[in-house]
């Protein structure tokens, strides 16, 4: 049985590409009755296939999936004052309404929090922008690549130093932004169930990276401690915490924070048990003497000695916190995420079947559903009938316009 746990609220959501349908479909997953509403045009990341290296199929979409399982979809013209009031009509049985439109955009069409909330007083709004909803750059357009990466810090600090910065991947700061605002909009539709009234939920890609970031931030202030990044690897403040180079040419990634603890017992593991009780290298005597290189020579040299496998042999035995650097057909393939059911393996209507990522929270024991995502107006005249909305007032919607279907849509998209 799949879980039910919101079962009976009802979400609205009126964006596009990934962080705010990631929230979505948290909702989704658990029971909640989720509309997508989305212009003709749809949303871009349905078209996205080729620049991810997948194809551009809107009957195997896997990206469009991940972020939009067990959803509805209706295609409206919003423009279009019939159009508007649809969606009006949607929100007045809605628990929650979920965008991602920039402040500009949600006050040129009379959808602010002030406007709606004035008119569904219960509705819980959830915005989610690249920059905030304050200071001076809030209308700035923000992708997770500009407002989560570089404008956050990842993309400037952490690279080794006098190279170029790392290959960004799609989604990896939209979906934490995303979950982040999820979070919030459950608090506040726990009080809007107390209560009766809905409350505005706020979050953006920019304060999502600052914070994910915050420990090293924050110890950015101390510029008289430690090694300022960008740095190269051989300046890495902890040298436990680094990544080495094995027999074989993987990389192993250790994850010993608590360094003068592990060192003892680490040491005579790579071979270096004459150096256990050498005051030289404490983390004390390592930062406060620039020693830094000279440890990580020593370990970069004993990590050579032996495989990656020969490593994770040892490194299992004795408890060491480690793990291979994996690519990702590895992760694929990976026991354990296939044990705590990561992946979901879906069947397609062509006949493919693809592994697919779950979202990381479950509740309760049962499993969510993983169900498609829809199809580009796929449920519109469904949810308008159950809107109230009459087979000779729906026809006459859709000759003006005011809604599309998967069959009004499908030759221009391949269908």
């Amino acid at each position: 049985m799949a879980n039910r746990t919101l079962e009976g609220i009802k979400v609205v959501e009126m964006s596009t590409f990934i962080a705010v349908p990631t929230c979505a479909r948290f909702f989704a997953d658990n029971g909640a009755e989720v509309v997508k509403v989305e212009a003709a045009g749809g949303d871009p990341i349905r078209w996205n296939g080729t620049s991810e290296g997948r194809p551009d199929d809107p009957y195997e979409n896997t990206t469009f999936d991940l972020e939009n399982a067990n959803k509805r979809c209706i295609v409206l013209d919003l423009k279009n004052p019939e159009g508007k009031a649809v969606l009006f009509k949607l929100l007045e049985n809605a628990d929650v309404f979920l965008t991602n439109w920039r402040p500009q955009a949600l006050a040129k069409n009379n959808l602010t929090y002030e406007q709606l909330h004035e008119r569904f007083p219960k509705l819980v709004y959830g915005s989610l922008t690249g920059y905030g909803e304050k200071g001076p750059d809030k209308d700035l357009p923000g992708f997770d690549f500009t407002a989560f990466f570089a404008r956050g810090g990842f993309l400037g600090s952490l690279y080794q130093k006098d190279t170029w910065p790392m290959n960004l991947i799609p989604g990896l700061g939209d979906h934490q932004a995303g979950m982040f605002l999820a979070s919030g909009v459950m608090a506040a539709l726990f009080n809007a169930q107390r209560t009766g009234c809905g409350e505005k939920v706020t979050t953006s890609l920019l304060h999502s990276s600052v914070f994910v970031q915050g420990v090293m931030l924050q110890a950015a202030q101390y510029t008289d401690i430690g090694n300022k990044y960008p740095i190269d690897r051989h300046m890495v403040n902890n040298p436990f915490n680094s990544a080495y180079r094995t027999k074989d040419g993987r990389f192993l990634q250790l994850a010993m924070p608590a360094y003068d603890t592990y060192y003892p017992k680490f040491m005579p593991l790579i071979g270096r048990s004459d150096l256990v009780g050498n005051t030289r290298y404490t983390m004390e005597s390592i930062t406060y003497n620039n020693l830094n290189s000279e440890f990580v020579d020593i370990l970069s040299d004993a990590i050579e000695t032996k495989t990656a496998k020969e490593w994770a042999d040892i490194f299992t035995e004795n408890d060491i916190p480690f793990s291979i650097a994996q690519v990702w057909e590895e992760v694929l393939e990976d026991p354990q995420a296939w044990g705590s059911d990561v992946f979901y393996k879906m069947r397609y209507d062509n006949g493919a079947e693809r592994t697919l990522v779950r979202q990381p929270v479950f509740i309760g024991k049962d499993l969510p559903d993983y169900n498609r995502s829809p199809l580009l107006g796929e449920h519109s005249e469904e949810i308008l009938r159950e809107l109230g909305y009459d087979d000779e007032a729906i026809k006459k919607l859709h000759e003006n316009n005011v809604f599309k279907t998967w069959n009004d849509l499908k030759a221009q998209y391949n269908g």
